[in-house]
């Protein structure tokens, strides 16, 4: 007799397993066909009251877990070429399961990223979901966060700080009063549902001498990028892309950009490109339909990157980025 387990995976998951690698998810292990790609692997969770809030949508939590993995993957210049996923959950709920796995499917068809396998667990505490993805990258070609030399271009897609807002807005901060309907939801979408940069990796890894997504909030990952590349960074604050919704909130003062730039969640591309390189990358980025802006230069020395306004007053950060410690 088949286990409640077992149940819920062919319920909800057995059908989204398409690739042949996955052995319908009636095996302990799955294949990922050799290449002469290197194969590159990245993992993340995302646990309720953390990474999501305990109400949101089970469609938007599936597209997050996934998407924050895919995010990784373009940053690092790789295709997608699937998935693991573990769930553990308080109760196996008809109600929440098969929305989540329609949404997580869906992803996983448009990105191409196939699901391969994975766990079911049961909690007593907080929803976890964690995703362990695959991707493929040219032999010897996955761009570092390693890298960065000086005079390079720094340059980051999208824009940064909707999700810090977006987090606010859903938890009744100032954000929620000073933003227009239409701003709120842009913002709580950015939040809820990031948009991987996928377009973007041929670019990255043709161009780019170091790249990382920004996860924890730009000022700490380019900290970080620059740390173990050696090297520090001079920013134009100015210059960080922002979008209407969020320049709707600082206009109503209910905001200041040194909050975005260190606030978490914006899943974007952060990368160092050298001048000779630059109109190529962004003429690459132009045709994936994504969004770069220059933002600063790499520059000597090993301390953390200087954040200044168009005037070149330096911004006081009291915090680079999101810690969970």
């Amino acid at each position: 007799m088949a286990s409640g387990e077992d149940d819920l995976i062919a319920r909800y998951f057995k059908p989204l397993a398409h690739d042949a690698g996955a052995f319908d998810l009636t095996d302990d292990c799955a294949i990922l066909k050799a290449s002469a790609d290197d194969l590159v692997l990245t993992t993340d969770a995302i646990v309720e009251g953390v990474h999501f809030l305990p109400d949101d949508p089970p469609e938007s939590i599936a597209r997050k877990a996934l998407r924050v993995n895919l995010s990784d993957l373009a940053a690092k210049g790789a295709t997608p070429a699937g998935f693991l996923l573990t769930l553990a959950l308080r109760r196996a709920e008809e109600s929440w399961l098969a929305p989540f796995a329609q949404a997580i499917g869906e992803d996983a068809a448009a990105f191409g990223c196939p699901l391969l396998g994975g766990d079911t667990v049961s909690t007593p505490g907080p929803l976890m979901i964690s995703v362990t993805a695959f991707g493929r990258v040219p032999a010897g070609r996955m761009v570092r966060r390693a890298g960065a030399k000086v005079g390079d271009h720094v340059v980051v897609s999208g824009t940064i700080g909707d999700a810090a807002l977006g987090l606010e807005i859903l938890k009744g901060g100032p954000a929620a009063g000073a933003a227009t309907s239409d701003a709120r939801a842009a913002l709580v979408g950015r939040y809820r549902e990031p948009q991987p940069r996928s377009a973007l990796a041929e670019a990255v890894r043709d161009h780019a001498s170091a790249a990382m997504d920004v996860s924890d909030g730009l000022a700490g990952d380019l900290t970080k990028l620059c740390g173990v590349s050696g090297v520090s960074a001079a920013i134009d604050a100015s210059a960080i892309p922002l979008s209407d919704a969020a320049r709707t909130v600082l206009a109503a003062g209910a905001g200041r950009i040194v909050q975005l730039i260190a606030g978490g969640d914006d899943y974007e591309i952060l990368c160092t490109v050298p001048e000779a390189r630059l109109a190529a990358f962004q003429a690459e980025a132009r045709r994936g339909g994504v969004r770069v802006s220059v933002i600063g230069r790499i520059t000597e020395g090993v301390g953390v990157p200087q954040f200044s306004d168009a005037d070149g007053r330096v911004l006081a950060l009291k915090a680079l980025s999101y810690s969970h410690f």
